[in-house]
């Protein structure tokens, strides 16, 4: 250590003179501190302490103090002086060596931060030897005011050279040689001077025998003449060697390194990583998979095996000269890439990826890979499997499974899935009204009769042709059976529409058609049921659709007609359920239970879902599927959310502060403008926190007046408030969504749940939200979580959160606190 230009210079050594058997000082000064604090006071005073009997450990004292936030040395006795390297006072510990400067900083602030004694060490290097120090620091009061740590220092016996004692225990072996030169000083051989154990062990000699060794005299592996020649060459050009030499089934790795006429030679043994090298290579150069390695940092390839040569098309020099991006197809690159960055030390496809061909053409792959060392590089391993077949053979029986073998159309499965699914997304949010079209053709059975089958079959695929040629967009038309077809018109038609397009339907199946120079002319018949005024359920509108088609047969065929009985009744219930709304609010007949969130990492109850009932005098409970919409075409959802509002969050005040409350939100609600308020107002009444409350939203929330509805959610998450995407994954541009608002959490819908242990698309869909929320920070709830079975899949998947019967139904607000207590343990183990 240096001190400054105004300090004196010094050795950096405290004089062991001063020092001799001071082991005993630190219980000493610790006994000292304890016995001066007084009664009622927190720290003893200063000169109790450090004052008047201190006698020769007064020279191992020094006293730090804060100016302007920082720690300086105020002052110190002599041994400190000499520890420090610097006899000025009041010097801040950033001008002291870092050593001392670091254990004086630890020792105080502790000492100050707990207001009690501590003891540090530090381990000081000077001159290449070791020594350890004790640092004891006592805080004490001041009679200004302040606390003052008078810290005591002194060094322990013990030392030891630094060097030395990494020379002697490294594993490798280090050794030191003097060039012997002849009379015409040509070097001609070498002699050991100096090593280390690692060196004997190595060469298997006993130190005593190593020592002043003379290469040419032969017994070790250094003494080959292979060995002594490169060592020589070292000598001869200065420099650097590093060579390998083998010997009984071991492999060292030497280092040479010249000196003038001393060499520093150090041996390693790389058996171990030779034999790894050696089956590395035997499984990658003769596997008969693709496999090749990339550069960890710039792509390329360092690496390929003969099956990746040949399954590719590329030479193994054009292969070595590109990079992953070259085959990759270009509007794959952002999702290429984007999977590079995130993977680890290994991976394994989590989807399909197309790679380019030295021909052009494009195949599937799946793709396996681990993180290796490659002759010296940081690489990937990766192992490619070939899906291309497997997929067009799955794509062709996933084609054959949902189609009609004659016509092409999709056949009946098919068609009640896309159904399912349309009605399923006007469920969620998307009010979209659609038509069902059930048609018959009119005179085929003749057709058959008097043609025959063969020409029978062949109208049939017309017919088909000329559905499609009508049926675009969102909209499918299908193959039930026999002559029988069906039409979803899904892109919010009204029944004037429906009604316009069955017409022209019936007019161009009906136009005659040349078969084999035969005139053929059939005609055509169409049910028509609407959803939601016909069902709501595919089997219901089917069947209704199929009533509609008997009425039309019924009238002579050649036209349409609508399900009319169910309208009817629809229409009137429809207008007796607006009555009893209005009635029910006013009388105060709404309720609201809450179904329990359950974290999974700590398996406790993380919130509750409040789910809004009605408890109609008549009826009983009425499922809110029947009552909300119709509350929200009649704008009473308005008052019924407010209410709702308020009442959850009075009653989520009462429950422990880490429980947090979910209210939904309608679309509704944020055409009045004033939700915000309503927000503000229902928190400030009840004093709940709003990191306690989640607003839970549904898509169809952004399908209309996307700005405008942006700045509202962005209002209500500026209050503290958690915003949430309600039945995630089930409508159309859910990923779009996340990219608008920065959601603090997505549910997955219950159908997804439902056949998580049954279905691999399920737990593929899951798997995927789940990745999602967890690369944008997004916590993920799944919901209708019934079975054990469900909770492990979620479990796995890396879900965040679930809910369901599993581990209980909606409740009423004075179960709640039973709820918690049960569950107060483990949630699972509970339910």
């Amino acid at each position: 250590m240096v001190a400054s230009k105004r300090a004196k210079k010094t050795s950096g050594k405290p004089d062991k003179k001063l020092n001799p058997e001071i082991f005993d000082d630190l219980p000493i000064l610790q006994r000292k501190w304890q016995a001066a604090v007084r009664p009622g006071e927190g720290l003893p005073r200063y000169e109790d302490v450090m004052l008047g009997s201190l006698g020769r450990l007064a020279d191992h004292i020094v006293l730090p103090k804060t100016k302007n936030g920082t720690l300086e040395v105020s002052r110190s006795g002599r041994y400190v002086q000499q520890w420090l390297g610097d006899e000025r006072c009041d010097v801040p510990l950033s001008e002291l060596a870092p050593d001392c400067a670091t254990v004086l900083g630890e020792a105080a602030g502790n000492a100050l931060a707990s207001g009690r004694p501590y003891l540090a060490t530090a381990h000081c290097v000077r001159d290449g030897m070791v020594r350890t120090y004790d640092v004891l620091a006592l805080p004490t009061a001041s009679r200004w005011g302040a606390t003052l740590v008078g810290t005591y220092v002194n060094a322990r016996e013990a030392q030891y050279n630094l060097l030395d004692a990494i020379f002697s225990t490294t594993e490798e072996g280090v050794l030191s040689l003097a060039t012997l030169r002849d009379a015409h000083r040509t070097p001609f051989d070498f002699q050991i001077v100096h090593h280390n154990q690692g060196a004997a062990k190595l060469l298997k000699l006993a130190p005593e025998r190593l020592q002043w060794h003379r290469l040419r005299e032969g017994g070790h592996l250094l003494c080959s003449a292979a060995v002594i020649d490169r060592l020589l060459e070292v000598v001869a050009h200065g420099g650097r060697d590093q060579f390998e030499i083998d010997s009984d089934d071991r492999c060292l790795r030497l280092g040479a390194t010249a000196f003038g006429d001393i060499v520093a030679l150090t041996i390693s043994d790389v058996t171990a990583l030779k034999r790894r090298e050696a089956s590395f290579r035997l499984l990658f150069d003769n596997n008969p998979m693709p496999m090749w390695v990339f550069d960890a940092e710039t792509n390329g390839f360092l690496g390929v095996n003969d099956a990746a040569v040949a399954h590719y098309g590329y030479s193994r020099e054009r292969f070595l000269a590109m990079t992953l991006r070259q085959i990759w197809p270009e509007d794959e690159w952002v999702s290429h890439g984007e999977a590079l960055r995130q993977i680890g030390e290994a991976f394994h496809a989590t989807r399909d990826w197309r790679h380019l061909k030295a021909d052009g053409s494009e195949i599937q792959v799946l793709t396996f890979g681990r993180r290796v060392a490659f002759e010296g590089r940081d690489g990937y391993l990766v192992a490619v499997v070939d899906i291309t077949e497997r997929r067009k053979a799955e794509a062709r029986i996933a084609y054959m499974a949902h189609h009609d073998g004659m016509t092409d159309l999709p056949n009946r499965e098919l068609y009640q899935e896309r159904l399912k699914l349309a009605l399923e997304g006007r469920q969620s949010g998307n009010n979209k009204r659609l038509a069902v079209l059930c048609l018959d053709l009119d005179l085929f059975k003749n057709v058959n009769d008097t043609l025959g089958h063969p020409v029978g079959d062949r109208l049939l695929r017309l017919v088909a042709d000329r559905l499609r040629s009508q049926v675009r967009g969102d909209n499918l038309a299908a193959r039930l059976g026999g002559d029988e077809f069906a039409v979803i018109l899904g892109s919010d038609v009204s029944p004037n529409e429906a009604s316009d397009f069955a017409a022209r339907l019936i007019r161009i199946l009906s136009a005659s058609y040349d078969i084999d120079g035969n005139e053929v002319v059939i005609g055509a018949s169409i049910g028509i049921a609407m959803s939601p005024g016909d069902g709501t359920s595919s089997e219901e509108l089917m069947r209704n659709a199929d009533l509609a088609l008997y009425r039309a047969k019924q009238d002579g065929g050649g036209v349409h007609r609508f399900f009319e009985p169910e309208m009817d009744r629809k229409a009137q219930q429809r207008r007796d359920m607006e009555l009893d709304l209005r009635r029910a609010f006013a009388n105060g007949e709404f309720e609201l239970h809450y179904q329990p969130l359950v974290d999974i990492a700590s398996d406790r109850i993380s919130g509750f879902e409040s789910l809004l009932r009605w408890r109609h005098p008549d009826k009983g409970m009425v499922s809110p599927a029947e009552f909300i919409p119709v509350a929200e075409d009649i704008g009473l959802i308005v008052a019924i959310g407010e209410w709702v509002l308020r009442e959850a969050c009075s009653e989520a005040v009462k429950w422990p502060p880490e429980v947090k409350v979910a209210v939904n939100l309608s679309p509704v609600q944020f055409r009045s403008r004033n939700l915000v308020q309503v927000v503000i107002s229902a928190l400030a009444q009840s004093g709940l926190s709003p990191t306690r409350l989640e607003l839970e939203i549904t898509e169809s929330l952004l399908l209309a007046e996307t700005e405008a509805n942006l700045t509202i959610l962005h209002q209500l998450r500026a209050l503290g408030v958690s915003i949430s995407m309600d039945d995630f994954g089930t409508g159309y541009s859910s990923l779009s969504y996340l990219r608008s608002f920065p959601f603090d959490k997505i549910k997955i819908d219950r159908s997804f749940i439902k056949d998580l242990a049954a279905r691999s698309d399920c737990v593929a869909i899951v798997r995927a939200i789940s990745g999602l929320g967890r690369s944008l920070n997004i916590t993920t709830t799944a919901e209708g979580v019934e079975t054990v079975d469900q909770l492990d899949w979620l479990r796995a998947e890396g879900c965040n959160e679930v809910q369901g019967f599993l581990f209980s139904a909606a409740r009423p607000a004075a179960e709640i606190e039973q709820l918690l207590s049960r569950f107060g343990g483990r949630a699972t183990r509970a339910a």
